[in-house]
Parts: C-alpha cells; sequence; structure tokens
C-alpha cells in the first residue's frame, strides 16, 4: 500500500485519472465520483467519470455530468482511457465485480488505484485505501480524503461542496440513519459554507418524479405490499411487466423499500424486484437484524449492516418463498 506522503507525490502533476463507481450509480456514487472530478481539475489533471452502467436522469444537473461517460455507451472510448490512466479512483464499491465488465479492465490496469469506500470487506485490488465502514457515505471519506489526507480543503469549491452533499444527504436517508454523528453534521455545514445549497439540492433529487413513477408506487403500496405481523417484516415486489405498464427507468425504484420499513413495528423490509431475467432484492433492517448477512448468506450480495441488496436468477415468485423461508431463522431479532 501506497503512504499518504508518496499518493500527495504522485498528485502533485497533472496525470491522466479516470474515476469509476459501482453499476447503477446511486447518489453516494454519483456525488462522490463528481465530488473527486471538480477537485481534481482545479490542480489541471486530466480527469474523466467513467460510470459501468446509466444512472438516474434526476442526477443529471449535478456539476460536472456533462462530460461522465456511461461504458455501456462507449466502451471503446471508456477502454481506451482506463488504458492510458495514471490513476484509477474507485469509489462508493468493495470489489471490482461491481463494477461490471470494467472490472476485468481495471484490474488488468497498471494505474495506481484509490480506493474510497463504506462498504465492509473490501476485496485487495487497490494501491491507497481510505476506508471506514462507519462512515455514512463514500461522500463524507471523500470530503476527509481531500481536507484530512490531501490538506486541500481551499479546493472544496461550490461544485466540489454541491456533489458531496448529494452523496451525504442521499446515502444517510436525508441525515436520518444512525451513522449520522455529530461530525457528519460538522462536514455538511462545512459544504453548506463552501456554496453548497441545501435546500436546492433537496428539492432536485427528491422532489423531481415523473407522473408515472408517482403512479407506481401507488401500486407498489396498494397492491404489492405484504407485511408478515409474525415476523416483523414488510415485502414489496415488482414483476418486469409493472416496470413496463408505468415506464419504469433506472433509479426510479430507489427509495420504496424504505416505505416497507415506515409501517409502525416493522424491521425488516424488502423489495425484490424482477429486471431482465433477474431478481434484484433491497433489504433495509432495524436495531441488530442484519440485513448484510441475509444477503451474503442467500442471495449473492452484501452491503452494509441495515441496508444491503442481493440478486438471484430465480423467478420473482421463488426468490419470495426463498425469503420468507429464512425469517423464522432471524424471528428471534425480528420479534425483540
Amino acid at each position: 500500500m501506497l503512504d499518504t506522503a508518496s499518493l500527495v507525490e504522485i498528485l502533485a502533476q497533472p496525470k491522466n485519472i479516470v474515476i469509476t463507481t459501482h453499476h447503477k450509480p446511486d447518489g453516494d456514487a454519483m456525488g462522490s465520483s463528481l465530488g473527486v472530478y471538480n477537485y481534481l481539475i482545479q490542480q489541471g489533471h486530466h480527469a474523466k467519470v467513467i460510470t459501468p452502467t446509466d444512472y438516474p436522469d434526476y442526477f443529471n444537473w449535478m456539476p460536472g455530468n456533462d462530460k461522465v461517460i456511461v461504458y455501456t455507451e462507449k466502451e471503446n472510448e471508456a477502454a481506451g482511457l482506463i488504458d492510458k490512466a495514471d490513476v484509477i479512483f474507485c469509489l462508493d464499491f468493495n470489489a471490482l465485480s461491481r463494477i461490471n465488465e470494467m472490472g476485468a479492465l481495471v484490474e488488468k490496469s497498471k494505474a495506481v488505484k484509490i480506493l474510497i469506500d463504506h462498504h465492509l470487506e473490501p476485496q485487495d485490488f487497490d494501491d491507497y485505501r481510505h476506508w471506514d465502514v462507519n462512515a455514512c457515505a463514500t461522500a463524507q471519506l471523500v470530503y476527509t480524503f481531500i481536507v484530512d489526507e490531501l490538506k486541500s480543503k481551499e479546493l472544496v469549491n461550490k461544485d466540489v461542496a454541491t456533489c458531496l452533499y448529494v452523496g451525504i444527504m442521499t446515502d444517510s436517508a436525508s441525515f436520518r440513519l444512525p451513522n449520522t454523528t455529530s461530525a457528519v453534521h460538522r462536514i455538511t455545514a462545512d459544504l453548506i459554507d463552501a456554496g453548497a445549497v441545501n435546500w436546492k439540492i433537496y428539492d432536485l433529487v427528491y422532489n423531481n418524479s415523473s407522473e408515472n413513477r408517482l403512479r407506481f408506487l401507488g401500486l407498489c403500496l396498494y397492491e404489492r405490499l405484504e407485511v408478515l405481523p409474525e415476523f416483523n417484516t414488510a415485502i414489496i415486489t415488482a414483476s418486469k411487466h409493472d416496470l413496463e405498464q408505468y415506464d419504469i427507468k433506472t433509479g426510479e425504484t430507489e427509495g420504496i423499500v424504505n416505505y416497507g420499513l415506515s409501517i409502525a413495528g416493522i424491521r425488516l423490509a424488502a423489495f425484490i424486484v424482477e429486471r431482465s431475467g433477474k431478481i434484484k432484492l433491497s433489504l433495509r433492517s432495524i436495531g441488530e437484524v442484519p440485513a448484510n448477512d441475509i444477503c451474503k448468506k442467500y442471495f449473492d450480495g452484501g452491503g452494509h449492516y441495515n441496508a444491503a441488496g442481493g440478486h438471484s436468477t430465480d423467478s420473482l415468485e421463488k426468490v419470495v418463498g426463498q425469503f420468507k423461508k429464512i425469517l423464522p431463522e432471524y424471528k428471534k431479532l425480528l420479534i425483540k
């Protein structure tokens, strides 16, 4: 592993830099990536953000978004940039499998790889690691990386601050999760002082739904919600037909799982959705209910203790049945 002094020396001169994050990027992924991008371009680096896949339209307003390259849309260009990179920033993911086909390209690259992340059990592919599982968001760690590791607080300008605020706000569920510490609030205060307009950012991210998305949400809550009171668990499902019926686009199912968890007494919520021949699960839990353990053991996934995801190639009905069958294993924690 590189030490900080060596990394500072590497970044002291303009470099070809690629910034990437996990597939189907969320607010923390895009906020962290564009935050790093807006920081690096101030120092004359030739930086490019490459996402493995597309991402929600409601992040398109973010500073630097117009320069983002989506790998699935420009594979040759993206592969060329990775091949020529001197440095690759790997943000908000802990394993190369999380960036799909790009993983093999990044692994083969001779570039210095910098990992900034807050997920459990990071894979050993990086040369420099700024990692803390207790951080509420990777964007929080990007801030401490810039300010504490690189000693460059003066370069946290309005664009950097805006992007990092998006990451922290979204991954902390608007500052409602237990890991939203006083330190997090001090960081967000610094970001506001640097130019992030908190109320406007919230409006652009959360008050920007399509009519179809709201109608789809109504379907999920009225017809696709199942409550299992004996396990204090709520399940919301959505089939491929449901998504097509309401023309649901990337990112428009984000946050639906939280509605299950908002029911009084519910300690575990699942959103199980059928997408292109694969079933994706999003789990949210309260207290000692280990969402990450459930996803890792049964659904080839993982994540944070109370927020995790997984997937399966079985049918939607079979996955829902499998999820129900494992609940007795966690009953003591669910009925506390």
